[in-house]
């Protein structure tokens, strides 16, 4: 074997696995169209202007931001300047970032535990059918996976030789993770730290200090786009969408923070009811198990293994290391999944499956250097269970008994001590095949809305009125909303950030979104409301229906009985629309 040979081949799996991914989450993105048309809208309005992407405004008038940190509507943002406003162009970041997370949990996982143990990792996070989800939509999860697993990647260098550069590093990432989802990135947090102060080779002193610096770096990498936004005076800057009182400091702590634990979500529609029960079934069942649950049981097991198993190891010893940081990341991000009152979707468990995925790869590798076949068998025979319990019997029936005949093959060579290609082959194979075609399903299937969902037949919810989907306008319509629309700020205003972002996808001109996301953001006022249209900044009112709030404001209602009183409406493609600057 030549020297070329010898340092190529072992690339190959890693290549055969990149490939896969890609054709996974990227073969036929385009029919998705504009997936969450609320990104895409903020994402039409970014490549625009700068300013409106900076906020990660709805509109290129910057009228009001999305209800979250804007770094992946700066990323789409940027992705329609470079290649157009398409769905095609808005998806193509987050299929990406998918593809870069295989490898990198790959590259994580391979420092410590070698590459068959990051191989396993990388494909297990690929077949993770809410994975195959999120990395074909525009929601924010796709960039934060990505930013969490490069915080775990910088916190294994960190551990390696006590550096503070490396957990600083990590720290950035994760306050970039803010910057993408808010408080959701701090959930690796614990793992992370525990990781370092247990196993960083570093007199305790040491690292406590790097510890604090590593969190200074979090503050900073995440709190200077906070600082910037708080310090411009509301009236010169967009409405902070979620937010009562325009302020990105109480949509952190509030609409997105701790309203989704108690449940007391200021401003929600429903006042977050209706989310699924709390408590240890969330995440197994149906609720969430169809997404996530296909290796999570597995994984915890392995969890429990591996820190048994290395109970007595050195204090620096870098497989417990590695079992701190994905542990703690699965166990505290699981926790809050499962127990959280408030607004939770299924799709959120995409969080959880690089941990998953590494906690496998790890103790897979593991169990069989070290023959411990009791270990291996009962990994197979519960990924195998917990995937006759999710398949449901009328999807590919043949596919349950296959699985078993699989796992049963595999646990025989198991237990007779066939330590081969085959019997290694067959086990992954029986623990991966449900979630794997699961997720060639859900891939296949164009998702739309606020809510996607994984599975062979359904495409997302899109349902409530306005509020989670966007209308698709008769080109009718569309033509009238964009005709004249460069001589006002705003084509026409809506009712919810939904509503609005349709017309203004369809139209290609911004489209004012009245009171936000869920219609309850007090965001303009009926004052203001009332003054733009004396000064003729908006052309057009679209009657939109939506839910009414529970809690929040109700001024984009006052707003709509204020335009219907005092305009007349006519009828273009179906639905009423005013003009405004006539009387």
């Amino acid at each position: 074997m030549t020297l070329v040979a010898a340092r190529t081949r072992p690339h190959w799996p890693l290549i055969g696995l990149l490939a896969a991914t890609a054709a996974l989450y990227l073969v036929g993105l385009d029919e998705s169209g504009w997936a969450n048309a609320y990104y895409s809208a903020a994402a039409q309005a970014g490549a625009e202007s700068w300013w409106a992407l900076f906020f990660g405004a709805t509109d290129a008038a910057g009228g009001i931001t999305v209800d979250k940190t804007p770094a992946a509507v700066w990323v789409m943002g940027l992705s329609v300047r470079l290649f157009g406003l398409s769905g095609w162009s808005v998806l193509l970041p987050q299929a990406l970032a998918g593809v870069a997370s295989v490898w990198l949990l790959y590259a994580t996982v391979r420092r410590w535990s070698g590459p068959a143990a990051g191989l396993i990792a990388g494909a297990a996070l690929a077949v993770t059918p809410v994975a195959a989800l999120m990395f074909r939509f525009n929601n924010p999860d796709a960039l934060l996976v990505l930013l969490l697993i490069a915080a775990a990647y910088a916190t294994v260098r960190a551990v390696e030789g006590g550096s503070a550069r490396w957990l600083a590093l990590a720290g950035v990432a994760v306050g970039l993770g803010f910057l993408t989802k808010m408080l959701q990135a701090f959930l690796v947090l614990p793992g992370l730290g525990l990781a370092y102060l247990v196993a960083a080779p570093v007199r305790l002193r040491r690292r406590v200090r790097d510890l604090a610096i590593a969190l200074g770096a979090v503050v900073a990498a995440g709190g200077w786009w906070v600082a910037v936004v708080e310090l411009i005076p509301s009236g010169s800057r967009p409405h902070i969408g979620g937010s009562q009182t325009d302020s990105v400091l109480e949509l952190t702590l509030g609409y997105n923070g701790i309203g989704r634990l108690n449940g007391d979500e200021v401003g929600s529609v429903g006042g977050g009811a209706g989310w699924g029960s709390p408590g240890w079934a969330r995440l197994l069942g149906w609720e969430m198990g169809q997404d996530i649950a296909w290796l999570l049981p597995a994984a915890l097991i392995a969890l429990g293994a591996g820190l048994w198993f290395t109970r007595s190891a050195p204090r620096t010893d870098r497989t417990r290391a590695a079992l701190l940081i994905w542990g703690g990341w699965l166990v505290v991000t699981g926790l809050v999944f499962t127990y959280m009152q408030g607004i939770v979707h299924s799709y959120y468990a995409v969080a959880l499956a690089p941990a998953i995925g590494a906690l496998i790869g790890i103790a897979a590798t593991a169990a069989w250097r070290g023959r411990n076949a009791p270990l291996l068998a009962t990994g197979v025979v519960v990924c195998a269970v917990q995937a006759w319990v999710l398949l449901d019997g009328e999807w590919l029936p043949w596919l349950r008994p296959a699985v078993a005949v699989l796992a049963a093959a595999a646990v025989v060579l198991i237990a007779v001590g066939a330590r081969t290609t085959a019997a290694a082959g067959l086990a992954l194979t029986a623990a991966f095949l449900a979630p794997a075609l699961y997720s060639v399903a859900t891939a296949a299937v164009p998702h739309q809305g606020a809510i996607p969902t994984v599975g062979p037949r359904s495409g997302g919810m899109m349902v409530g009125g306005g509020l989670l989907s966007a209308p698709t306008p008769e080109p009718e319509l569309a033509a009238v909303l964009a005709a004249d629309a460069d001589r006002y700020t705003w084509a026409a205003a809506a009712l919810g950030s939904n509503n609005a972002a349709g017309y203004q996808l369809a139209a290609g001109a911004p489209v004012l979104a009245l009171g936000g996301f869920n219609g309850t953001d007090p965001a303009p006022t009926l004052a203001e409301f009332q003054d733009l249209v004396r000064r003729k900044e908006i052309h057009y009112y679209i009657e939109s229906t939506m839910m009414r709030g529970d809690t929040g404001s109700d001024e984009a209602h006052r707003i709509a009985e204020w335009v219907e009183a005092t305009f007349t409406p006519t009828i273009i493609g179906g639905v009423a629309v005013y003009d405004l600057t006539a009387r």
